[in-house]
């Protein structure tokens, strides 16, 4: 029994088509990077700021103990 019916797959439309399917997953990398970094910059910014802040009561009276 053949698959007459069934065409050979087109090898050149199926690496035009994983070629643009890539083009826009690394395009989705380069921006998820860039949220990344942004993110980071937040989350650095923010330990910075807390480290800053004078020590609570209640922690002082941690290190006392």
């Amino acid at each position: 029994m053949s698959n007459d019916s069934v065409p050979p797959p087109d090898l050149a439309v199926a690496t035009v088509l994983l070629a643009a399917e890539a083009a826009v997953l690394t395009e989705r990398v380069r921006l998820l990077r860039g949220q990344l970094a942004e993110v980071s910059a937040r989350i650095q910014e923010t330990a910075r700021r807390l480290n800053e802040l004078p020590a609570s009561p209640v922690m002082a009276d941690d290190e006392d103990r």
